[in-house]
């Protein structure tokens, strides 16, 4: 039977001030960023998932600790959400810690959840992989062995980065138009021609994640109600040599409330598993322990995500509003590192997070209504005047100081 990685995207943005560039601020950020939003946010959300969610998968794994059956969970966590986690409730970061080292570990990923990864020069992005590693080595003393690449971005020159950052391992989507007919419960590696010495590729298996993220609550969907003995079953039928389940953690609680028993779901979930014999892993043990079944080529021009029904970089880079924004903060790059002021540089990292494109996605139907449900933005239009307004601003005040150098 193969086993599950269980792994969880944690991320909250530093959001915009819809009201405008803060022109009194004493510091830049405060010109921009809105951190009484940021706590009501944090807050909010922390309240429904992370308190709760995390005190069922710390108290399971405790329990099962020593078995056979150990949980162990993968956590992608932003350096943003660290950042926010710190300033509004620093007990989430010891709750985290509190978990047995069997139990845990982290993935590693851009810095601030950031876009870079698209940009055409990667030095910037080689950069921010390497310093969040950093700063997950600080705040959880572990070294993350597998990298995602932001939502899941990924194009072969990414995977390739990833191996020369010293990652064994990037997540991405198993998306069909790449895998074809063949699994996505296996390793693949990046094509030859691009990369001798490949990362190993772990595939989020789709179908399975989203029974649990997107259809858990779903009154319409043939399996509800979904139970955890039922989704035991499921993986129980599953073939390959793992599973990997890969999910925003404000599932729990957040996006299904708690009514609906998401948590109720959580908590027996592990010891379901335990029942059937299905082991869960780390994903650096998935990683080591797996040879590469094929290639998965993804040229840049085809880039994966996990994003909407196309599963590219269209919920970023989908529409004139977005591209001209992020040629922008792309352009701004060489005059950010000339000026070498870490507060600019700072501010500049935190404007490439990708959920400000994401808000001002255009789509429509289903997509459409994720797009919006993420957003504080009222339409994609204000979005787009409000990120225009700070962006311009910003670089005025880079030019200025550049002039005065």
């Amino acid at each position: 039977m193969p086993p599950v990685t269980l792994s969880f995207e944690v991320h909250q943005p530093h959001r915009l001030r819809v009201d405008g560039v803060k022109k009194d601020a004493d510091a830049l950020y405060d010109r921009y960023f809105d951190d009484e939003m940021n706590e009501h946010f944090f807050k909010d959300v922390a309240e429904n998932c992370y308190f709760p969610a995390t005190e069922r998968l710390l108290r399971a794994a405790k329990e099962l600790e020593g078995t056979e059956n150990e949980l162990k969970v993968n956590f992608s966590i932003s350096t943003s959400w660290i950042e926010q986690a710190k300033e509004y409730h620093p007990e989430l970061i010891d709750m985290l810690n509190s978990f047995p080292d069997s139990s845990i570990d982290f993935i590693g990923q851009a810095y601030f959840h950031s876009l870079a990864g698209l940009f055409e020069d990667k030095e910037e992005f080689r950069w921010q992989l390497n310093h969040h590693r950093e700063i997950i080595e600080d705040t959880f003393g572990v070294t993350p062995q597998v990298m995602t690449n932001t939502e899941l971005i990924y194009h072969n020159e990414i995977g390739k980065i990833a191996g020369e950052e010293g990652y064994k391992g990037i997540f991405t989507e198993g998306a069909d138009r790449i895998l074809g007919w063949r699994s996505a419960n296996h390793t693949y590696k990046v094509p030859e021609f691009v990369a001798e010495d490949s990362p190993a590729i772990m595939l989020r298996n789709r179908k399975l994640t989203d029974d649990v993220g997107y259809r858990f609550s779903a009154e319409w969907w043939s399996e509800f109600p979904l139970t955890a003995e039922k989704y035991a079953a499921w993986i129980d039928e599953t073939e390959g040599d793992m599973i990997n389940l890969f999910m925003d953690y404000e599932t729990f609680g957040e996006h299904h409330w708690e009514g609906t028993g998401i948590l109720w779901f959580l908590e027996a979930l592990p010891h379901e598993f335990a029942e059937r014999d299905i082991k869960f892993a780390k994903v650096r043990d998935v990683v080591e322990e797996n040879e590469p079944v094929g290639e998965f080529d993804a040229f840049e021009y085809n880039t994966v995500s996990w994003a909407d029904q196309e599963m590219d970089a269209s919920a970023w880079l989908g529409n004139p509003m977005q591209k001209m924004l992020f040629e922008k903060m792309q352009d701004l790059e060489s005059k950010v590192k000339k000026l070498d002021d870490p507060e600019i540089k700072d501010v500049w990292r935190k404007f490439l997070t990708s959920d400000h494109l994401h808000h001002i996605a255009t789509k429509t139907y289903e997509d459409g209504n994720v797009h919006n449900y993420f957003s504080y933005f009222d339409h994609p239009h204000e979005g787009f005047a409000v990120i225009t307004e700070h962006l311009m601003d910003f670089q005025q005040q880079v030019e200025k100081k550049l002039a005065s150098k």
